[in-house]
Parts: C-alpha cells; structure tokens; sequence
C-alpha cells in the first residue's frame, strides 16, 4: 500500500486570499512574518508540484521538512502492550 508522506513547507511572508486558494489543497498557518504549508503528497512528483506552484507566485522557500506521522499502533497507544496479567 502507498503511504502519502507528509510535508511542512515554510514560504516568507503572510498568505493572503489568493495564495490561501492557490493552496487550497493544503493546510494553511500563517505566522507573524512566514507561512506554513502541511499538506500529505503520494510521491516526489507532487511535491515538486507544490513547489512549481509557489515558484509561479514568487514565493520565497525559508524551510521544507517532513513530518513524521505516527503509525496507527502508536496511535492507539499500544493498546494491549505491556499490560499487566491480572
């Protein structure tokens, strides 16, 4: 099965209404001077998507980093793991 990775891709400055729609396939956090993009992509073709995208709007990369989704065992909290027979 093919898991998306997810990614948070910081641009310069705040996103105002077209950049927000632009980007409407992602989550959008605007910060006091930056903006901040997580958005889950199937492949590295879609993230250069992404980043074609902001290149077109002129936007300034500052960071791109992925982000490490916990599996669903860590999830549930290992429920059943280490519990004491009783």
């Amino acid at each position: 099965m093919l898991r998306s990775q997810v990614y948070e891709i910081t641009f310069e400055g705040r996103a105002g209404s077209a950049v927000n729609a632009e980007f409407d396939d992602c989550e959008v956090s605007v910060g006091q001077d930056t903006t901040t993009l997580r958005v889950g992509l199937p492949d590295p073709a879609a993230l250069w998507g992404v980043l074609d995208r902001m290149m077109e709007l002129g936007l300034k990369l500052i960071e791109l980093r992925p982000v490490a989704v916990p599996s669903a065992a860590s999830r549930d909290g290992g429920a059943g793991q280490g519990s004491p027979a009783g």
